[in-house]
């Protein structure tokens, strides 16, 4: 248990530096005692050493949870909030970003090596030839000359990694994306504002102090990542180098208090002041963009993906990582190819594969764990398609092949009987080799939700002609409509999809509004339902 300096303190300074895990600090002309470091010194035989040194009558005392509402006075006024719809925020998505998020939410399953000093490094490739970017972490979160970790440090600091922090670096690319230069200027967001963006002010089961510790810690891995980047010439783009520069600087934390009758202060409220590094001078630079000398990188980060994150993180890692992932692959809006094993590699890392590989058990318990969050994805509506030549239906989850079980009873019935007619059976075990055949598969992709599909664009840009034009198109079909417009014609959802080539589940995704109707669908849908 942490102890709590009490008001009769003298502020002599005498118990500052006994404490071995240097916990108590000055702070607005007085004391206080970090309780995320106070532990109280239970390695000590003779007890808490700033106790044993203390002069005055009523030295540091165990800290007591504070009860009632917590109210922090003169709180800097925060930056605007994100999620102004209630659905998305434009934020920056610049690949430097991306990879922050693997780093936080895969930890030490990316392949990390020591560089020529002996420090920790992670590279990344960039295709054809297109520069590299180089990853570091640094021993704290707030010194302007970062001091970088060598391996065992690293393997530490990796292995402490929180996959919400993953959400806290996504939140804070949206506020820099408000910013006109982002690479200068700070935005400043309160734990209210955190705890409101990650659900954290629905947790009862944590109190305010929890709350508040949990908040600092997150904050401030993302501020802890150290990033070199080489980039090549990308058309009129002149080849660059970014230096050695932390991704997000943590300028300053604010704590706020409040003092109870013993005079012991509670931490009741943090404000952070953050920049972002020398990578958004390349990346989020909308003037030099214009002049064809930078880039300008944004897409659409949905609050479902940060409420998801946060739900399922404990219980189905892999299927976070998942999500964090594929929000930066917008190639799979169209036509693509993801397989089976790199989908693996992001969700469990290649330890595990190759455990898996290895080992029958490792085999069943992967395969277990990767349809279970192929089954959670697709209840937050990231729907996947099954490639039907490398991953037929035989190999398929089978939550995915119940999902052909027609909703009306008499269809559900006739389809039993039919299935029971096969020679293989729906809810058959799964035949010999499927590992094998898993490492052959891949999918098609994935249907996305509404609110990741849905475009954001940032504050300060103005429409352009082409987004004119794009707006000026006939709405979408809702799901409503291709409900009553089937109703009117008397067809099934399983004649519907028949119509249209589609599986029964797709239809039905469709009318539950799951998922955003892509425009060659919308093509189809007209003209089978004669809108």
């Amino acid at each position: 248990m942490a102890l709590s300096i009490t008001g009769k303190c003298i502020q002599c300074g005498d118990c500052q530096p006994q404490c071995p895990k240097d916990a108590i600090r000055a702070i607005d002309d007085s004391y206080w005692i970090d309780p995320s470091r106070c532990d109280n010194c239970v390695d000590e035989p003779d007890g808490p050493l700033c106790v044993s040194v203390c002069a005055v009558e009523l030295p540091p005392v165990p800290l007591q949870a504070k009860k009632g509402r917590c109210k922090a006075s003169n709180r800097p006024l925060a930056s605007p909030s994100l999620f102004t719809n209630g659905k998305h925020s434009p934020f920056a998505s610049a690949i430097a970003i991306w990879e922050l998020n693997n780093i936080l939410s895969q930890q030490d399953s990316l392949p990390w090596t020591a560089d020529a000093a002996d420090r920790w490094v992670y590279a990344r490739q960039l295709r054809q030839g297109g520069g590299q970017l180089n990853f570091w972490l640094a021993e704290d979160s707030t010194s302007n000359k970062p001091k970088l970790c060598r391996e065992r440090a690293a393997s530490n600091a990796l292995q402490a990694f929180d996959i919400r922090a993953a959400g806290v670096n996504l939140i804070f690319a949206a506020h820099a994306i408000a910013l006109d230069q982002p690479w200068q200027d700070t935005f400043i967001i309160n734990d209210q504002q955190l705890a409101a963006y990650l659900d954290l002010s629905k947790r009862k089961d944590l109190n305010k102090l929890t709350k508040l510790l949990l908040i600092e810690e997150l904050v401030q891995q993302p501020c802890r990542v150290v990033a070199e980047i080489h980039w090549a010439q990308q058309g009129k783009v002149p080849a660059f180098d970014s230096g050695r520069d932390r991704l997000w600087h943590l300028m300053q934390t604010q704590r706020h208090f409040e003092t109870d009758e013993l005079g012991c202060k509670h931490l009741v409220g943090l404000t952070f002041t953050i920049r972002a590094g020398a990578w958004a001078q390349h990346f989020l630079n909308q003037q030099a963009c214009q002049q064809r000398q930078a880039f300008y990188q944004y897409g659409s980060l949905p609050q479902s993906l940060l409420r998801a994150v946060m739900t399922i993180w404990q219980q189905h890692d892999g299927a976070a990582r998942l999500l964090l992932w594929l929000l930066f692959k917008t190639k799979m809006r169209g036509q693509q190819r993801l397989t089976v094993p790199t989908l693996m590699r992001i969700a469990y890392g290649e330890r595990r594969l190759h455990q898996a590989s290895a080992d029958r058990q490792h085999r069943k318990r992967l395969i277990r764990a990767f349809e279970s969050d192929l089954e959670v994805l697709s209840h937050y509506g990231i729907q996947p398609h099954f490639d039907p030549v490398t991953y037929p239906a035989e190999i398929q989850p089978l939550w995915a092949k119940l999902a052909a079980v027609p909703d009306d009873a008499e269809e559900a019935a006739a389809f039993w009987v039919e299935d029971g007619e096969r020679d293989r059976q729906l809810t058959d075990p799964s035949p010999r080799g499927k590992w094998n055949r898993l490492l052959n598969a891949r999918l098609l992709g994935f249907d996305l939700p509404s609110d990741w599909a849905a475009p954001a664009s940032p504050p300060s840009q103005t429409p352009t002609k082409r987004t004119r034009r794009i707006n000026s198109r006939p709405r979408a079909l809702s799901s409503q409509q291709v409900l009553e417009a089937r109703r009117s014609l008397q067809l099934s959802q399983r004649k519907l999809a028949e119509i249209l080539g589609k599986s029964q589940s797709w239809v039905r995704d469709i009318e539950n509004g799951r998922f955003q109707i892509k425009r060659e669908d919308q093509t189809l849908l007209r003209q089978a339902l004669n809108l």
